[in-house]
């Protein structure tokens, strides 16, 4: 094996330039307690290609990912980087020898400058030892120049909205002039010219030799963005092929071993009285007057391009940011929702966009992330939670909605992002909610996990249950939708029925 200070002499001096891949895995072998990661893994990657890795949650591609950015070590195996045997003790490993990764779980400092992040353990310096802040500005503003970025350098981080943190995260990963470059995810909070920006990136970067290894479960994505794919199953290599030469139906095949034939089960099933009815909602300086009944059975799909105001209103909906004006009433009977406490006591649910930060708590287990939401009276007795029910109930619902995981005691965070995403819908369903919210329920997820979710929320419809959808895929909206509301700057724009609802018309509401 070659050190990290090895290869970074390596890498200057472009070593083993008849090396076929830029950067090759062979046997690659990964284990977790009671899990099997990756079993004798391979992955090549060609310089100046964009290589697409393909696979349920929970296949190992971002355990792969991890190896490469030297996040883990693998437990056999061997990494070649430039025809040459490498071994990666660390991130700092990994970037300094030419390798980045944007994670899809976002790891910016909240309380930092967007300059500061990008730069950090990098910081020009003054003379005197000091960090030359307006060095440091100037060098972002020419990054951001470079890669059409329109953000303040000045600006912290925890003032930007999840798609320009994306933006940062990128342009910080840019920065370190990588030789390779994995983006985990990247486009999932971006809206439509969002990405197509990202792809024009992607596309210069590929022209100066970067390779890129990208994982996304967005076939369009794929057959838009990728040269080449390869497909993991249950920690298993598949195989690899050229995007030119398949159809998606073939990848999802190779994927998930098996047909998908219905990715929107929606049925018709009977809508009811109105459960939820929303009249002149505010929030001061986010969103107005917002209105819309929701009835029991009836799946409300809310579209709306990124800063449409779509997640403040569920969050004011379950009580995380109070309304400044305007009525809540549950069943006919006016409500005020000032604490998720209060949104749980009228039989509200709620999950959030972001697992990472709003979702999970990681570092706790499966079971504690599961049983949180139900510990203030469901199962309580005289002061005390009866553990042995609530344990069986976690496990019950873990079983239903196939979560993977060795046992309810492992920590969530080793869980993958489906697997993540369908615990915390269990820790929702176990209180028995009336009144279901769901803020981008399948990002981050696969093509089989978010089938499940679909018949899910399905099931749930069919059980009486008023759903309010919130997704930036618009075949998910067309499809699971009983009716759509679009928003835009803060404003209900109008409403469509199923039956009359097209793309063309969603975007459309969304752009006034």
């Amino acid at each position: 094996m070659v050190s990290p200070t090895t290869m970074a002499a390596v890498r200057a001096s472009g070593a083993v330039p008849n090396a076929e891949y830029l950067l090759a895995v062979e046997g690659v072998r990964k284990e977790f307690p009671g899990v099997v990661a990756l079993d004798d893994v391979s992955f090549r990657l060609k310089r100046g290609t964009v290589h697409a890795l393909m696979g349920e949650n929970g296949a190992g591609k971002s355990t792969l990912m991890k190896i490469l950015a030297g996040i883990y070590t693998p437990d056999k195996g061997q990494v070649k980087f430039k025809g040459v045997d490498i071994q990666l003790k660390s991130p700092l490993d990994a970037l300094e020898n030419g390798i980045a990764m944007i994670h899809q779980e976002l790891n910016l400092m909240s309380f930092m400058t967007v300059a500061e992040n990008i730069w950090i353990r990098r910081e020009p310096l003054t003379r005197f030892g000091f960090v030359d802040h307006g060095e440091m500005n100037r060098k972002t503003a020419a990054l951001f120049k470079r890669l059409n970025i329109a953000l303040d350098p000045q600006a912290e981080v925890r003032d930007l909205s999840i798609a320009n943190r994306q933006m940062v995260e990128i342009a910080k990963a840019v920065s370190y002039e990588s030789d390779v470059l994995i983006m985990d995810e990247p486009t999932s909070a971006l809206t439509e010219r969002e990405v197509a920006h990202l792809f024009t990136i992607i596309r210069d970067l590929r022209s100066q030799g970067i390779g890129i290894v990208y994982i996304t479960h967005k076939m369009n994505e794929l057959f838009e963005i990728a040269d080449e794919f390869s497909v993991f199953r249950d920690g298993k290599y598949i195989g690899t092929h050229a995007s030119a030469d398949v159809t998606r139906d073939d990848i999802i095949k190779m994927m998930v071993g098996r047909e998908i034939t219905q990715m929107f089960p929606k049925e018709v099933v009977p809508i009811g009285d109105v459960v939820l009815s929303v009249k002149d909602l505010c929030l001061k300086d986010v969103f107005h007057d917002v209105s819309f009944d929701v009835r029991a059975g009836e799946i409300l799909g809310v579209a709306g391009l990124v800063g449409s105001g779509r997640s403040n209103v569920a969050e004011t909906l379950f009580g995380v940011t109070p309304a400044s004006s305007g009525t809540i009433e549950i069943s006919g009977k006016a409500v005020k929702v000032g604490s998720p406490t209060e949104a749980i006591r009228n039989r509200m649910a709620f999950l959030t966009e972001d697992r990472k930060d709003t979702g999970c708590l990681l570092i706790l287990d499966v079971l504690e992330n599961m049983q949180i939401a139900v510990l203030q009276d469901k199962f309580v007795k005289m002061g005390f939670v009866d553990q042995k029910a609530v344990s069986a109930k976690c496990e019950e619902m873990a079983r239903k909605l196939r979560v993977k995981t060795p046992n309810l005691h492992e920590r969530i965070e080793n869980l993958s992002g489906g697997n993540q995403q369908k615990a915390l819908i269990g820790r929702w369903l176990l209180t028995n909610p009336r009144i279901l919210i769901l803020d981008e329920p399948t990002r981050g997820i696969d093509v089989g996990a978010k089938a499940e979710i679909h018949r899910l929320v399905t099931e749930l419809a069919r059980d009486g249950v008023a759903v309010i959808m919130i997704s930036s895929e618009m075949p998910e909206v067309l499809g699971m939708s009983d009716r759509i509301m679009v928003m835009h700057e803060g404003r209900v724009t109008g409403f469509l029925n199923r039956a009359e609802a097209t793309q063309v018309k969603v975007m459309e509401l969304a752009a006034q």
